[in-house]
Parts: structure tokens; C-alpha cells; sequence
């Protein structure tokens, strides 16, 4: 067993580089997937078939597929075919990245959404229709707020599970942590300190990202009290 230090200290720009980069494809993925998975989980609950299908069958696809072989796909077929026809230079391997966690994100964000909306009582919306809301407003203002209460638990797992699941564009070259160990180990031989250092990064952010999540529970636990 190798305990060279030194291999990390002298690759640090890679792993700084990597963890930008990892926070980065959380951020934008839990950003963009919020905004999918909000209009799918509404989608989801409508009475309209012509919603509903739809929406079932993106969630069904992302949820029914491995998120490892989303990325590939997107990279290699479907980004890199879009490019064609609009004579444009194939995308960075990072947009890959991003645009395969924010859609997979969207498909089980919708599925929270959809839980937390179904557990506020039928009578909320009610009530709030019979004030004279529209059906948008009484989702905006009454019913959404109530549910994201309940749905702060499955999203805090749902972005620490992305940020875990980052590691997974290391496949397509893309510069995050894993990737920054990869690099490091292949040049030096050196094997376990790289890897060492890139357990020991996400383990401090998923620690910070339970924390905040843990905070913003207790907060709004005081707020309902």
C-alpha cells in the first residue's frame, strides 16, 4: 500500500477543478430537474389523459433506465446527432453531463411531486377554488407550499444522490472528482491516496448537504408550529 501524499498535493488543480465541476452538475441538475419534475408531477395528477401519458411515459423511460447509460446516450447519439443538423461543433462532454442528470433528475423529482401534492387534503384546493383561485393559483399558493413540506425529505435524498451519482460522467472524460483520481493514480501508480481523497470529498459534501437539508426541516417544522 502507497501512502504518497505528495501526488495529491501536486495534482490539486485537477481534484479543485473536479470539485467545482462536481458541484456544479449537482447544482444545474437539481436547478433544471426542479423545473421538469414540477411541471411533470402536475402533469401526472391532471385529469387530462393528454398530460397525463405523456408524463408517465418520460418518468417511466428515466426511471426504467440506468442514468450510466443516459449519459452515454446523450453524448454519443443524441447530442452529437442535433449538432449535425444545425451544422454545429459536437457539445463539450460536460453539456452531456448535465443535460443526462437534469432530465433523469426531472423524472424522480416528478414522482415527489407528485406524492407531496396527493398528500395535502383534497379540501385545501377545494376551498381555495371556492375563494374564486384559479386552478394555477391554488396550486401556486395553497397546495404547493403545504406539499413541500412533505417533499423536503425525498428531495434532500434525491440531491445527495446526485451528487454521489456524478461520479458517473468520469466515464465520458469529463473533470470531476473521480476523474481527478483516476488521472492521478494512471500518471503516478500511486493508488490508494487518490482515491482516498476523492471518498474523503464527497463524503464532507454529502455531510454539508444533510446538514442543510436536516436545517431546512427543523425550519420549517418551526414554521408549522
Amino acid at each position: 500500500m502507497d501512502w504518497d501524499w505528495s501526488v495529491v498535493i501536486e495534482y490539486k488543480d485537477l481534484f479543485i477543478q473536479g470539485l467545482i465541476t462536481t458541484i456544479e452538475l449537482t447544482a444545474v441538475a437539481v436547478a433544471v430537474g426542479l423545473v421538469i419534475g414540477v411541471l411533470l408531477g402536475i402533469m401526472l395528477i391532471s385529469a387530462k389523459k393528454w398530460l397525463r401519458i405523456p408524463a408517465r411515459v418520460y418518468v417511466h423511460l428515466f426511471r426504467g433506465t440506468p442514468l450510466f447509460l443516459q449519459i452515454l446516450f446523450f453524448h454519443f447519439a443524441v447530442l452529437p446527432t442535433l449538432a449535425e443538423m444545425f451544422f454545429m461543433d459536437p457539445p463539450e462532454a460536460v453539456i452531456s453531463g448535465f443535460v443526462a442528470f437534469s432530465m433523469n433528475a426531472g423524472a424522480y423529482i416528478a414522482e415527489i411531486f407528485r406524492g407531496g401534492i396527493q398528500s395535502v387534503d383534497k379540501g385545501q384546493l377545494e376551498a381555495a377554488r371556492s375563494l374564486g383561485m384559479t386552478y394555477p393559483q391554488a396550486m401556486r399558493f395553497v397546495v404547493l407550499p403545504q406539499a413541500f413540506k412533505n417533499m423536503l425529505p425525498p428531495l434532500g435524498n434525491e440531491m445527495i444522490t446526485l451528487l454521489k451519482d456524478t461520479s458517473l460522467v468520469t466515464v465520458i472524460a469529463v473533470n470531476d472528482i473521480t476523474y481527478a483520481a483516476f488521472v492521478t493514480a494512471k500518471n503516478t501508480f500511486v493508488r490508494w491516496t487518490p482515491y482516498i481523497t476523492a471518498g474523503l470529498v464527497y463524503l464532507v459534501l454529502t455531510t454539508l448537504l444533510t446538514q442543510w437539508v436536516s436545517y431546512l426541516e427543523k425550519r420549517f417544522q418551526t414554521s408549522k408550529r
